[in-house]
């Protein structure tokens, strides 16, 4: 007979840095879960924290959405097996059929299916190469786009230089407006450059871009950029791909991000909010190349029945409630009321973003622009968690303070949001946050 475990005396938190990986996890503050629901999350001992991260974005209609519970209830009690390998199955077709139907492309095109952004983008480079016989990829600076091994090949963030990219990557730079290094034009003439000594344009398969750079500061590109390098993407016979993962599915203000830039890709990537909090991710692309060769690009429990449901729930919601306009609308009351705070708060050099996808870029000095010391950024978010709000940081220099709630925010909860980061801003300037307390949670 075995007996019961004994209680487990020792907090959340310290199992958690006993047995789960270093390699797996950013901890950003010492929140540790026991639920959720609606936009706040439950932490050990019960307190509730507003959520304005979306749990890094998966949770793009909250915690606990009725829609979901029941579409994943029922998906469970009569499961149409458990993999889209062997059998199709009604979720994940119904599904694929949605996304296609709300995809802008041109011609014929079909939908895969896996479990992150990592391994959608892992999935375009491989088939890309494969299907087009081109070697060659170009993706930006500050870019991300997954920890696979493709994923992370075209990648060009700073806390990603533990691994080379892939051979011949051709990496830009993102234009900035608020740090002007390399204006778009810059860009666009270097890239040119690039196709006419070192990187023939008849060797690249493809172009990643972020339509709103995320992980790399929450930058909106200038007007025309992308438009710029799909008119040169068209030119040279090189496909397009956009990443959609964390800025789209209607977190921007409109259904997908590109199309604030008014531009038609040649591939899409989904992730992160598609599934609704359960592990699911969506390529589309033309069918030409997504149908390669079979069994090309196999995951066994990718389209499961269960994953799928949680996502049809996800996409139906937002295209029924017009969510998009949501989160436009509160993203600027949002957004708006960060931007009053810089009257208080010198160390606020820029608000941006677009829709519930907000970023403060945290300041040393306005006329230089320098970013402030991570260690700074960290003690904010820090402060915020007491103050009781969970949210991160991102950006090549770990300044700028991201938002990426649920989509399903209130006005209500924007306000409050806003006035936690008031206080945090005042109280870390005001010395309430040591180094030693955000010690271990200096992440990227």
């Amino acid at each position: 007979m075995t007996a019961e475990p004994a209680p487990n005396a020792r907090s959340l938190r310290q199992r958690d840095a006993e047995v789960i990986a270093e390699i797996a996890r950013l901890r950003f503050s010492p929140l540790s879960l026991v639920g959720g629901r609606g936009n706040r999350l439950i932490e050990e001992g019960g307190r509730e924290i507003l959520d304005l991260s979306a749990s890094a974005g998966p949770a793009a209609l909250g915690y606990g959405h009725p829609a979901i519970v029941e579409a994943v209830a029922q998906a469970t009690s009569n499961m149409a097996g458990a993999s889209l390998l062997l059998y199709p199955n009604d979720n994940a077709v119904s599904l694929a059929e949605t996304l296609l139907a709300i995809t802008p492309g041109e011609g014929g095109r079909k939908v895969w299916f896996g479990h992150s952004g990592s391994d959608a983008n892992d999935c375009a480079v491989r088939v890309l190469q494969a299907a087009t016989g081109r070697t060659r990829f170009i993706s930006f600076i500050g870019s991300y786009h997954g920890n696979l091994s493709g994923s992370m090949g075209v990648s060009g963030h700073t806390a990603m230089t533990h691994t080379l990219p892939r051979p011949g990557l051709v990496l830009l730079p993102y234009p900035d407006p608020f740090r002007p290094r390399f204006p778009a034009e810059a860009v666009l003439d270097l890239l040119d450059y690039q196709f006419e000594t070192t990187c023939p344009p008849d060797q690249v398969a493809a172009l990643f871009v972020e339509p709103l750079m995320s992980d790399g500061g929450l930058i909106v590109p200038p007007p025309g950029f992308l438009k710029a390098l799909a008119a040169r993407c068209r030119r040279h016979g090189i496909k397009l791909v956009v990443d959609e993962v964390k800025v789209g599915l209607g977190r921007s203000g409109l259904l997908h991000c590109f199309e604030h830039e008014e531009v038609v890709p040649d591939m899409v990537v989904f992730g992160k909010g598609l599934g609704g909090g359960l592990p699911l991710s969506a390529l589309v692309g033309p069918r030409d190349i997504m149908d390669h060769a079979p069994a090309f690009a196999l995951q066994t429990t990718a389209g499961n029945p269960v994953a799928t449901a949680a996502g049809r729930v996800v996409v139906e919601t937002i295209l029924r409630e017009r969510l998009w306009e949501h989160a436009a609308r509160v993203g600027q009351v949002f957004a708006d009321g960060l931007r009053a705070l810089a009257d208080r708060h010198a160390c606020i050099g820029e608000v941006r973003g677009r829709g519930l996808a907000v970023g403060i870029d945290l300041v040393a000095d306005r006329a230089t622009r320098a970013p402030v010391p991570v260690t700074t950024t960290a003690k904010v978010i820090y402060r915020g968690y007491e103050l009781g709000a969970a949210f991160s940081y991102v950006g090549l220099k770990g300044n700028v303070l991201e938002f990426t709630p649920p989509l399903t925010l209130t006005e209500a909860e924007a306000r409050e949001g806003v006035a936690i980061v008031d206080q945090a801003l005042a109280d870390v300037a005001a010395g309430r946050v040591s180094d030693a307390a955000v010690a271990p949670f200096m992440m990227w």
